[in-house]
């Protein structure tokens, strides 16, 4: 864990290797995804990204001067939710993981990138460090959210359509 209370991608996959996997392969069902960022004013905003897993590290690249890396280079503070799929099904539940985008200014990293990712340049090149990781499911009548936090094991917790609160499974 860094001091922020962030976790680079790696450490996240040696820790929760199996959420992880999901969530690789979620995002690895489609090229484009949902980024929310917020605004100089402090309300949000929804942008399309690809996001990129390199090098132990998740890679999100953006156009210059565009508006989310304008929000991002801000405050850092951002959420990313795997691109749902088609439909109402939600493809084998849905993903997100939240953190902090680090803008990568370092040349021979940014060079080492566009050749990897076969990026144009120029362009923002951000690390992600992670503050939340969360897949959703419906599992029968239920709301299945799996969360993990930087120093925490994963929690499950259910909800059901009703009025009852959600509860959380003790191991």
């Amino acid at each position: 864990m860094r001091d922020t209370g962030t976790t680079a991608w790696a450490a996240f996959e040696a820790a929760e290797p199996e959420l992880a996997g999901t969530v690789r392969e979620r995002f690895g069902q489609y090229t484009h995804h949902a980024l929310a960022t917020l605004r100089k004013d402090g309300s949000p905003r929804l942008s399309g990204i690809e996001a990129d897993f390199r090098s132990g590290e998740l890679w999100l690249g953006m156009m210059p001067n565009s508006l989310k890396a304008r929000d991002v280079r801000r405050d850092p503070r951002f959420s990313l939710l795997a691109n749902p799929g088609e439909g109402t099904s939600m493809g084998g539940g849905d993903v997100r993981v939240s953190g902090r985008a680090v803008e990568v200014t370092d040349p021979g990293t940014v060079s080492w990138y566009a050749k990897e990712a076969g990026a144009p340049q120029p362009f923002h090149l951000f690390r992600v460090e992670l503050t939340e990781v969360v897949r959703t499911t419906v599992e029968g009548e239920e709301v299945v959210f799996r969360v993990w936090a930087p120093g925490r094991p994963v929690r499950t917790i259910r909800r059901g359509n009703d009025e009852s609160p959600p509860r959380e499974d003790r191991g």
